[in-house]
């Protein structure tokens, strides 16, 4: 398709977020711009990286279970119809101590939707899972649909389809408009103009950059370091399917199985410090490398001497408790902000699109807990 760089709606941003956005609208009858600085699925990108935990456990968090459940669908029709087979269902477990607030509440809310679970009790763990220590957990839930995401490839795989469906990809960094009001194009990095009815700005750790004055302090980007272990030779304890994606909310950790062959994956679950996306570096310290060796000898003490194959640095974008934003700008009529999906936002790609795709229809409603209002300018974490 030719390029006009007349649209009816622009979408700033090609994580998951955004293309699943553009893939909605235009599947909607939209045309769509999509405009990204370095590409679907980049190493930048909070949605880069090889892998990502699909779980439906929220605590007593219906709403993100729903839409986890909701995605789940969504992904896996994508993934049927592309014939890209990049969901590996290889179960998740939640490792819990006996006074897990979080994850029995997460069981109770499985429970009254109808998804899928188990409780296991030590010995149970222990047999199962006889290559993980369990001590001191005392019990676990296991979700025998959830998996793991090949987020990179899952990402490019969805612009793909919407490109090959009529959206129109620009590889350009777009500046926020300037005049107040009615925003009528926006400007790209090459001096391009993007005229469009409508702009969704879901550029996850650049939200903050491209709208320092409103989001600057309420969009915070931290550093996250994420390692990979090579397993024994011929060891298939730690890979699907006697191995499944795992956490442990006491610890902050978790994990995804050796998949294709990459390693062990295992990271900390905690905010680091602020992070550049454009320029930050992106070599794992000496600290953090010796902290989660220390972790993977106590809790899989087969890997104690397993060699670091892989380790990279990415980031999280998140707002100040961990509820998504969706909202317009609140000094342009339409202009749209969307993000505030890292540290668990990826699965819910398809079911934000679609949500964000309605806003923008007048086909659904508005969710309070993601308006701009609600965003705080001092973290404290609710949502994991």
């Amino acid at each position: 398709m030719t390029k006009n760089n007349t649209y009816d709606v622009a979408v700033i941003g090609a994580g998951v977020f955004g293309a699943w956005t553009a893939l909605h609208l235009r599947r909607a009858g939209k045309r769509v711009a999509l405009l990204d600085s370095y590409g679907p699925g980049n190493a930048r990108a909070s949605s880069g990286g090889e892998s990502r935990l699909i779980r439906m456990g929220y605590g007593p968090d219906e709403l993100y279970t729903r839409w986890s459940v909701r995605s789940l669908a969504l992904w896996e029709e994508f993934f049927a119809l592309a014939s890209r087979p990049l969901l590996h269902r290889t179960g998740i477990l939640w490792i819990a101590n006996e006074e897990d607030a979080y994850t029995k509440a997460s069981r109770e809310t499985l429970a009254g939707l109808g998804v899928p679970h188990e409780t296991l009790n030590h010995s149970e763990l222990e047999k199962r899972y006889p290559q993980v220590r369990f001590r001191p957990a005392s019990w676990g839930l296991f979700e025998p649909r959830s998996g793991v995401l090949l987020a990179r490839r899952a990402v490019a795989a969805v612009a793909e389809a919407a490109w090959s469906e009529g959206v129109e990809y620009f590889n350009e960094m777009a500046i926020a408009p300037g005049a107040k009001g009615k925003a009528s194009s926006v400007k790209t990095s090459s001096g391009r103009e993007i005229h469009a009815g409508q702009f969704v700005f879901a550029c996850g750790p650049w939200l903050g950059k491209v709208f320092p004055d409103l989001l600057g302090n309420r969009i915070f980007t931290s550093r996250q370091e994420v390692f990979f272990f090579g397993v024994p030779a011929g060891d298939s304890r730690f890979a699907p399917p006697a191995m499944p994606g795992w956490l442990c909310l006491g610890d902050l950790m978790y994990g995804v199985p050796d998949l294709e062959s990459r390693g062990f994956k295992i990271a900390h679950d905690r905010h680091g410090p602020a992070f550049d996306p454009d320029s930050g570096t992106r070599v794992p310290t000496h600290e953090g490398i010796a902290a989660i060796r220390a972790y993977v000898a106590e809790r899989f003490p087969a890997l104690a001497q397993a060699p670091l194959v892989e380790a990279r640095v990415c980031q999280y974008e998140n707002t100040s408790n961990g509820d998504f934003l969706v909202d317009r700008h609140p000094e342009y009529e339409n202009v749209w902000l969307v993000g505030g999906g890292s540290g668990h936002g990826f699965k819910h790609g398809p079911a934000m699109g679609e949500h964000v795709a309605g806003r923008l229809l007048g086909t659904v409603a508005a969710e309070p807990r993601f308006s701009l209002t609600t965003k705080a300018t001092v973290q404290l974490r609710t949502i994991y």
